[in-house]
């Protein structure tokens, strides 16, 4: 998988360890409600959990990939920013799942 194909841009970082560099998404600060009534980022909720691309991984990474959707706590949390871009630095184990890669036409995923 190539940067092209794949949307990862190369940056000019090298993760050790466990650490896990995610791109938080754009959408994590407004949000919708059911019936359609814009909820600033301002508003405080209860504990809300937020998604990230990965864009780097360290040497002892052994869950995710890059480009892999996760979700993390955005209150544990640390930011660096690289190449004017604002990134997340968390270690694997503050990650909270993974995002399940769509099922194809011919899987039911059960098991009969």
């Amino acid at each position: 998988m190539n940067e092209e194909t794949s949307g990862l841009v190369s940056l000019p970082i090298r993760m050790l360890h466990d650490r896990v560099l995610v791109d938080p998404d754009a959408d994590a600060g407004e949000r919708h409600s059911t019936g359609g009534i814009l909820i600033p980022a301002t508003v405080q909720m209860g504990h809300r959990l937020a998604w990230a691309r990965v864009a780097a991984v360290g040497s002892s990474v052994r869950t995710v990939k890059l480009g892999d959707r996760v979700l993390y706590d955005p209150q544990e949390r640390s930011e660096v920013e690289l190449q004017a871009k604002t990134y997340v630095l968390l270690r694997e184990r503050d990650l909270h799942a993974i995002a399940a890669e769509r099922i194809s036409e011919a899987e039911t995923g059960l098991y009969l």
